[in-house]
């Protein structure tokens, strides 16, 4: 018995000029899209960075803003014991002391 043997031929196939084109316009696509992706993702690290430097600079001013009331009671409670309680007025500089 012998066997049959089929040889398959192979045909080349020429695309025409649409065709290549349009899959070069979808390379180029591709690789727009993924250098755009890129970008995004290094902004996003930007915005990160900047957040994190804003929420730092934010409790800063925080513990700065603390410190402005801590001197602020302790600039009350030495005029009290000075001159007892009263009120002042900041723009004559006029205190009065309460009877």
């Amino acid at each position: 018995m012998a066997e049959d043997t089929q040889v398959v031929e192979s045909k080349e196939v020429k695309f025409t000029d649409d065709e290549l084109q349009s899959l070069q316009k979808l390379q180029t696509d591709y690789q727009e899209k993924q250098a755009l992706l890129g970008q995004l993702s290094v902004q996003r690290i930007l915005l990160n960075q900047q957040s994190e430097a804003l929420e730092a600079r934010t409790t800063e001013a925080e513990v700065e803003y603390q410190n402005v009331q801590q001197e602020e009671r302790d600039i009350v409670a030495t005029l009290n014991e000075k001159y007892g309680p009263g009120q002042l007025d900041p723009t004559t500089g006029v205190f009065t002391p309460t009877t």
